[in-house]
């Protein structure tokens, strides 16, 4: 009887990682090592898992840390980056973690397991703006928008594992959406964008899936997304939202949104990936149905009461309306096609 394959996979305590975790346990068929920072939220998550997976607490900025990895190791599930908005506020980790962290793990693992097949989960951002030209494929230019350090980021690692000793095969996510933090990149996407979402329970199930499927995907980059029933207008996916959690109408100011330099689309050739892992099961109804379960009767009672506060407090993290009042010229440029008239406050 063969053993079990050896599955390392960092950024476990992620919002896909989590997920990916919880089917390879349910799937009993792993030796499973996650690696990941020691945090009260990753010591939290694991507990349930302590006794079934080996759990290296370590910085893919430390070498050290890193050759603490085991040996002969069979598949990588790479997921560990900082993402926005902690991407554009902190520079110098952002690239130390995404790029050099990337290499360092690569390094480690030719030593290490050599024939390890590396899972990467790159992303949208890395064709840029797409707004006026929403439908991509994977034979459209790497474009990262304007002030996008995580879309150059994901670019570098990918040229690394592409230049690496190892096999892999890296997947280009769509709009990952659950229970998302309000932060201030909600208006940095213009409202007309061309929205393709993917679950992060569909979207683990496709990284799982590739474990046994490395002949088809290997050295091959994969657009992943939900498909055609997970695509939508930005504009309207906040208007479903705000209806379910109670807040009313999209009633903001006219210049609380940017019109360009944010990423997202229509991922044209997102079918390839299915046909192959067949991974798509929620839909964009499935996703709003479980939004509106989690959210309390308590909690959409408040947001109702006190949506216009709400609202008020969400329009002063936008940045593109700031740069408008103050009349910052910089921004206005990054923000917006042209200088718009001066705008209302709700």
């Amino acid at each position: 009887m063969l053993p079990f394959p050896n599955i390392l996979l960092t950024g476990a305590s992620g919002t896909v990682g989590i997920e990916v975790l919880q089917q390879l346990i349910e799937k009993n068929t792993f030796n499973v090592t996650v690696f990941d920072k020691k945090t009260i939220r990753s010591t939290r998550l694991f507990a349930p898992y302590k006794n079934r997976v080996n759990i290296i607490y370590g910085d893919l900025c430390n070498e050290t840390d890193i050759m603490r990895i085991p040996d002969n190791i069979n598949t990588v599930i790479h997921l560990a980056a900082i993402i926005p908005p902690m991407a554009e506020e902190n520079p110098s980790l952002t690239y130390n973690v995404n790029v050099n962290g990337t290499k360092r793990l690569l390094e480690a693992l030719e030593k290490k397991s050599p024939y390890a097949f590396f899972l990467y989960s790159s992303s949208v951002s890395v064709y840029g703006d797409r707004v006026s030209t929403p439908d991509i494929t994977l034979n459209d230019p790497l474009n990262p928008s304007d002030r996008d350090l995580y879309g150059r980021t994901k670019i570098k690692a990918e040229e690394l594992i592409k230049n690496s000793k190892l096999d892999w095969s890296i997947f280009r996510l769509a709009a990952i959406m659950k229970n998302h933090k309000i932060s201030k990149l909600m208006f940095h996407m213009p409202l007309e964008t061309q929205l393709e979402i993917c679950t992060p329970k569909d979207t683990a199930k496709a990284f799982v899936e590739a474990i046994s499927n490395k002949e088809v995907l290997s050295a091959k980059v994969f657009n992943l997304g939900g498909g055609e029933k997970c695509r939508i207008t930005y504009e309207l996916f906040l208007e479903k939202s705000f209806t379910l959690f109670g807040l009313g109408k999209l009633n903001f100011p006219v210049h609380t949104f940017a019109q360009r330099n944010f990423h997202c689309g229509i991922l044209k050739d997102g079918d390839d990936l299915e046909s192959i892992l067949h991974f798509r099961h929620d839909t964009l109804e499935s996703y709003f149905e479980e939004t509106k379960k989690s959210i309390s009767f308590f909690t959409k009672v408040l947001s109702t009461l006190f949506r216009t506060f709400i609202k008020r407090s969400l329009v002063k993290k936008s940045e593109p309306l700031n740069a408008f009042i103050t009349n910052n010229n910089e921004l206005l440029n990054h923000f917006f096609l042209k200088k718009q008239e001066s705008p209302f406050i709700i």
